[in-house]
């Protein structure tokens, strides 16, 4: 009886074996990839693109000196090691230099203050159906919406995005009141203003140099000009540029803030310095 027991277990032993061979080898395929084993069971969907940008740039050094010496032209009288200093710039406080780096200058001098700050920000989707590239300009489209440009803004930005309209935050205006919250300058020249230039007596921005879309940099961007009264003696005007390449944000922040409180910043100066700083950093960006 012991024989004939060990006949019966032998075969059904081979049996279990060719089982488990067989289904080993039929879920697996030429390059051992794991097979559905569901008929018409869900593909493996393609992932998007990652980003461009894997890293950022040191920021603090990514603006020349000769621009830093016309963006902060107060620096120009300071000792030697105290320019050194203005221009060494500070970095911003940040958990992921690879995510977000930042950095700031300023500058004073008898006639006025300038400050100076870029920020630079990384964006990374989480999503696999979204690449990099579209999770950022979901983010720049909301900082151009957050900027509120004027209504006559064209209707798109770059990538199909519409552009902001609302209550009128960056143009100053006080919806409830109807008026300009950014006015109030004195009537006339003021004292100071280079003549020609795009400082108003009014304190308006000037026709041609409202916050706007802007082309031809990066694969969108605008231009937010804001001039505002921090104190009851002071003018301060405020251009940024934020544009973006790829899965990067760049911000570029200039003020100014006259001595003198009949003085105007100067718009169109303030802004072609800032427009050709955010041009200097998109250029290191596709280098």
């Amino acid at each position: 009886m012991q024989p004939k027991a060990r006949k019966a277990y032998v075969p059904g032993l081979a049996a279990l074996l060719v089982v488990v061979v067989a289904g080993c080898s039929g879920g697996s395929g030429a390059d051992g990839a794991v097979a559905d084993a569901k008929p018409g069971g869900p593909t493996t969907a393609t992932a998007a693109q990652p980003g461009k940008y894997r890293t950022l740039r040191e920021p603090c050094g990514s603006v020349p000196r000769s621009m830093l010496k016309d963006l902060l032209p107060g620096a120009a009288s300071l000792p030697e090691d105290q320019q050194a200093k203005v221009y060494e710039g500070t970095a911003a406080v940040t958990y992921d230099t690879d995510r977000r780096v930042g950095c700031s200058w300023k500058a004073v001098s008898p006639e006025a203050s300038n400050q100076l700050m870029i920020d630079l920000e990384r964006v990374v989707s989480y999503d696999p159906a979204v690449s990099d590239a579209d999770r950022a300009q979901e983010v720049y489209a909301k900082k151009e919406t957050a900027a509120d440009l004027p209504a006559s803004t064209p209707s798109g930005t770059p990538g199909g995005l519409p552009s902001a309209t609302g209550s009128g935050a960056g143009t100053g205006m006080d919806t409830a009141s109807g008026t300009n919250t950014q006015t109030g300058s004195p009537s006339g020249s003021p004292t100071g203003a280079p003549s020609g230039s795009g400082a108003p007596s009014d304190g308006t921005t000037p026709d041609g140099l409202e916050p706007r879309v802007l082309e031809s940099l990066g694969d969108a961007a605008f231009l937010d000009d804001v001039l505002a009264r921090p104190g009851a003696a002071a003018q301060q005007r405020t251009v940024s540029v934020v544009f973006r390449t790829s899965n990067v944000i760049v911000t570029v922040r200039y003020t100014e803030q006259p001595a003198h409180p009949t003085v105007v910043p100067d718009s169109k100066e303030l802004q072609d310095r800032a427009r050709e700083l955010a041009r200097t950093l998109n250029e290191q960006l596709n280098e």
